[in-house]
């Protein structure tokens, strides 16, 4: 089995952290050929989604350095989904294998020696897992962890606590450029590929410097993005709401009838209240849901490019 192994690194804004990156990888790189894991010809390629600050700079610098080191720098910022796309999409023809990760380096990088043992035994993908979350807040805790079951919940099925650190095979990739939507949501479309799957449990450290890309607002975002994306449960919710709505209101008629016929006439203030918001919200609500999904299909029926790679550095530039 061929081992050609290629990182494949989203950065947004990440210049304090990269130089540091690259030092860790480039060793661990080094350990992996030594050890006849990988093949020479494997390479670090770094993804600067539209850095505001010296990223592409930095990673310009790290190729002419070491040829090791390649990059991709997209036209426009496109969001991490894209980024990680446009890598994996780029280094498929030239790798056996491919592990994205992000570059905060707070993914564990001696899971990968795990995640090349199992593609070795004939594993296609192979998930990152966190072990624990020992090291989380409290809050930090029950709204990651809420998050897995909300999404699972929703019908958009994920792997509980992996992220996007995960190792592909060549036919995995073919697989994954199958998929054509523009909503992407990758750890959600990926366990849809099929094949063979394992996991590799790591303990997740501290970012190394600057700022988490993924605050709790972006979260809900992007539990959003990934619930619609992936699954229409929430419209047959809607759907629900609005068949028991129709069978308390059955209710209601006949209760009315009754009060009207005993000479009860005057209905509560409160309860006419209490209705009248609270059928005005589930309106709302569901014509918000109903908006998401519209808004989807429009940006899908435009068919818009997912990305724009304005320059790729490779081993011979």
């Amino acid at each position: 089995m061929e081992n050609i192994l290629y990182l494949v690194i989203p950065c947004f804004n990440e210049e304090e952290v990269l130089p540091e990156t690259a030092l860790r990888l480039e060793n661990k790189m080094h350990d992996l050929t030594i050890e006849k894991k990988i093949d020479e010809k494997s390479r670090v390629i770094f993804v600067n989604d539209g850095s505001k600050d010296r990223t592409w700079e930095i990673i310009k610098e790290l190729h002419l350095k070491n040829k090791l080191f390649g990059g991709i720098n997209l036209s426009i910022n496109r969001g991490h989904q894209n980024a990680l796309l446009a890598g994996l999409m780029t280094v498929k023809e030239y790798a056996d294998m491919v592990i994205s990760m992000d570059a905060d380096l707070q993914d564990d990088i001696n899971a990968i020696d795990g995640m090349i043992d199992k593609y070795a035994e004939g594993t296609d993908i192979v998930y990152g897992v966190r072990s624990s979350r020992a090291r989380d807040t409290i809050f930090k805790k029950a709204t990651a962890e809420g998050f897995y079951k909300a999404m699972n919940m929703m019908g958009a099925n994920t792997v509980f606590n992996h992220a996007d650190y995960r190792l592909m095979s060549k036919r995995a990739l073919e697989g994954l450029s199958r998929y054509g939507e523009v909503n992407l949501f990758l750890r959600g479309i990926v366990p849809m590929i099929g094949y063979s799957t394992d996991v590799v449990y790591y303990e997740r450290g501290e970012r190394f410097a600057g700022e988490s890309k993924y605050p709790l607002g972006k979260m809900m975002s992007f539990a959003i993005e990934g619930i619609t994306s992936l699954s229409t449960k929430p419209i047959r919710m809607i759907t629900a709401i609005g068949f028991f709505i129709f069978i308390v209101s059955i209710g209601m008629l006949i209760y009315s009838l009754i009060r009207h016929f005993t000479g009860a006439t005057i209905v509560g203030w409160t309860t006419l209240m209490v209705s009248v918001w609270a059928i005005g919200g589930l309106i709302l609500l569901s014509l918000g849901v109903v908006g998401e999904y519209i808004g989807k299909i429009y940006l899908e029926t435009k068919a818009r490019p997912r990305y724009i790679i304005e320059q790729f550095l490779n081993e011979e530039d």
